[in-house]
């Protein structure tokens, strides 16, 4: 982006005028309009709207605050307001399989994942030598029964040294205590195989195998106290067929999985995300 862009976005019941007091706003600060997208939600009368520009060098994210503000107040919106020359900072948790966290970090060096990596968490040593590879901190966290409460607030102290605006699940296989969904809530994505509720567990793959599945998938969603319930944000499936094995199932799945997560991610950190009580608005680029 350029060096002066912003993201506005915005919610609040709908009514005549929204768009004019806001566009009408950054029209006086000299502001350029480069992306707009917006949606009414006829059931709940809910209006979302999140607005890209550019302003002039001379403009600052304050001015630009105080504009936005009457607005703001008027029509009793929550906003958010971000700069968008700034990669926000993220935290990827792992386990074992890596293939999300690699593809994360692929898409990130080549630059269609607009974020900074600041910690790399994981409950096994295995990904050690790739966060060393790419300059990560990395943060050995092993989870027992007895040591979950100790580990989460190590976990908590990591995100706010850090200052890690979002936690990324990339195939983390231990589930977060209810306690720490709620302190992190809209803050953590995590990435689930579609095979929910049927194929719960131990290799789900191979369990889809076994009941001869014709379609598989990848659910990215917010993690919430409600396991694998959360806000889902983005999804895709694929068809697969008999002569496929378990082991073909599975490959394919990774690969769906880390699409996914990828995109979930992106869509979040470009705050293309907003919050509609169990669901989404992704205005998506």
């Amino acid at each position: 982006m350029f060096d002066n862009s912003f993201v506005f976005t915005l919610s609040c019941e709908d009514r005549p005028g929204i768009v004019s007091a806001v566009t009408t706003e950054l029209f006086k600060i000299g502001a350029n309009i480069a992306e707009s997208n917006q949606f009414w939600d006829r059931q709940t009368n809910q209006f979302f709207m999140r607005i890209a520009f550019t302003c002039p060098p001379s403009v600052t994210y304050e001015e630009i605050e105080r504009a936005l503000a009457q607005p703001s107040q008027h029509f009793g919106m929550t906003t958010k307001l971000i700069n968008g020359a700034r990669k926000p900072k993220i935290l990827i948790m792992v386990s074992k399989f890596d293939h999300a966290m690699l593809h994360l970090l692929y898409q990130i060096k080549v630059g269609w994942l607009g974020a900074e990596v600041v910690a790399i968490v994981s409950n096994h040593d295995d990904s050690r030598a790739t966060a060393e590879l790419n300059g990560i901190p990395y943060y050995l966290l092993p989870v027992k029964a007895e040591t979950k409460r100790v580990q989460e607030a190590k976990l908590l102290e990591i995100i706010e040294q850090s200052g890690a605006e979002l936690v990324v699940l990339a195939r983390y296989m231990q589930v977060l205590s209810d306690d720490l969904s709620r302190i992190l809530s809209g803050r953590v994505i995590n990435i689930h195989h579609s095979f929910l509720p049927s194929f719960k567990g131990a290799k789900p793959y191979h369990q889809a195998y076994d009941r001869g599945v014709k379609l598989i998938g990848a659910t990215a969603h917010y993690v919430t106290a409600d396991l694998d319930e959360g806000p889902i944000i983005e999804q895709e499936t694929q068809r697969v067929t008999h002569a496929m094995s378990a082991d073909d199932l599975l490959a394919t799945g990774r690969d769906i999985e880390s699409r996914v997560l990828a995109r979930a991610v992106k869509n979040h950190v470009e705050s293309r995300v907003l919050l509609n009580g169990r669901k989404t608005v992704v205005f998506s680029s």
